[in-house]
């Protein structure tokens, strides 16, 4: 992963400007954040699937207004980086904490930039409420490069931890997989609180049980 740390820090950079300040293209989901950093490491199977976890996560998210959420993107990119190149699905558990550690982290980072931007308003206001082109202009770069600062730092201690983390395992193989389907549990739980947030419950949950019933069947009958 050595070699590869500077592509990696260059796209967990892109990734967090792109959760708010820059371009807002979507690569700071976390599926498409962790399979590029897994193309980057060789391993786009796992960082696919550490992506595809964190997404379950994300989809709790409503990243509206002055809401307070983690940074799953990078999140994604350093926990990508601690699943490449595990055999099977030994490494996923492990790899998708790491990006919840890194995620919740982000958001950390994300309130101290919002806390930067609203100081840095109050001080030019005058200027502002003028509407001079200069103090706009002004304003909107120094919040780009707090976000950029924020985005470079975050995904230096992101690969940082991977890098410590990369050969870990929880004890044995079994207590990994086992580590891996509490978290996969826990990201459709996450993702199903989020689905029912955003929509009608009732229609939801019909839906919902009916294919949990239709799932079970599947594995009973099928498998």
């Amino acid at each position: 992963m050595i070699e590869q740390f500077g592509l990696l820090l260059l796209w967990g950079t892109l990734v967090g400007l792109d959760l708010a300040s820059v371009g807002q293209t979507m690569i700071a989901r976390p599926l498409v954040a962790g399979t590029v950093a897994g193309l980057i490491l060789g391993d786009p199977l796992a960082g696919g699937t550490v992506g595809i976890v964190l997404e379950l996560f994300a989809l709790d998210v409503l990243p509206v207004g002055a809401a307070r959420y983690p940074d799953y993107g990078i999140g994604a990119v350093a926990g990508a980086a601690t699943a490449a190149g595990s055999p099977g699905m030994v490494g996923i558990g492990v790899a998708v904490s790491t990006g919840l550690i890194v995620a919740y982290l982000g958001e950390v980072g994300i309130v101290t930039v919002r806390k930067g931007n609203t100081a840095d308003l109050r001080r030019h206001r005058e200027g502002l409420d003028a509407g001079r082109l200069r103090e706009v202009r002004g304003l909107q770069m120094r919040g780009l490069l707090r976000d950029l600062a924020r985005s470079v730092f975050l995904t230096v201690v992101g690969l940082g931890l991977a890098v410590a983390t990369h050969q870990w395992t929880p004890g044995t193989i079994e207590g990994a997989l086992l580590m891996t389907l509490v978290l996969v549990g826990a990201g459709i739980g996450a993702a199903t609180a989020g689905i029912l947030k955003a929509v009608e419950r009732s229609a939801v949950v019909r839906w919902f049980g009916l294919g949990l019933v239709l799932g079970v069947l599947y594995v009973v009958v099928v498998q």
